[in-house]
């Protein structure tokens, strides 16, 4: 079996950025490296990104909107994480289950026991080896998204201060709960400064 590792943070935190650079890096040292996202990754779930994220939906209801994470996760799990780790990949995900523990069952107020049920249904046993959560205040992680052009705004980017904050604070709550999988990165450093401690962890994990 290979490694499983998820990126985590709020919007802004520039995670997926440093997925990319990680993957990058991870290929030219020889290993065998996957990039994915949640929600996505696959073709079914990339289809229910697109209804969870756009921003004409707005009347979603929140527990709608957790089924469809639960629902794409499921897909994308059986149809590309799984198989990758049995052919010793290491795989990075941007965004896993953490994520609708924290925006679902925190922010919205779902219940992160409620969501956690939801999304064990889906996933069974398999949980990252390890969880990077890069940590930025909302504030400046909505500036950055504000002044990049070529992101795609979604529906999420679009919720009000309080929500984001929300979703920090419940970011704080699943490390204190899982210490022994989640480790946190101050991401309101350089992103040079945060790649490289990002990257040693990694590199430190698998014993490269």
């Amino acid at each position: 079996m290979g490694y499983f590792f998820s990126l985590e943070g709020c919007e802004g935190s520039g995670k997926s950025t440093i997925a990319k650079l990680l993957a990058e890096a991870l290929t030219k040292k020889g290993f065998r490296a996957v990039l994915t996202r949640e929600p996505g990754g696959i073709e079914i779930a990339e289809q229910i990104r697109n209804v969870i994220l756009d921003r004409k939906n707005i009347n979603m209801d929140a527990k709608t909107e957790a089924l469809l994470y639960a629902a794409a996760r499921r897909q994308h799990l059986v149809e590309k994480i799984i198989p990758e780790l049995e052919k010793g990949s290491i795989v990075l995900c941007d965004r896993y289950i953490d994520s609708s523990l924290t925006y679902q069952g925190y922010a919205r107020g779902l219940g992160i026991e409620e969501v956690l049920t939801i999304n064990k249904f889906a996933i069974e046993d398999y949980m990252p080896d390890l969880t990077i959560y890069l940590d930025v205040s909302p504030e400046v992680g909505l500036a950055r998204i504000n002044k990049d052009k070529d992101r795609e705004v979604n529906r999420l980017d679009v919720e009000s201060l309080q929500f984001h904050t929300k979703v920090r604070e419940g970011y704080h709550i699943l490390l204190k709960r899982y210490p022994d999988r989640i480790t946190m990165i101050d991401a309101q450093n350089d992103i040079d400064i945060v790649y490289r401690e990002v990257s040693n962890k990694i590199l430190q994990f698998i014993g490269a």
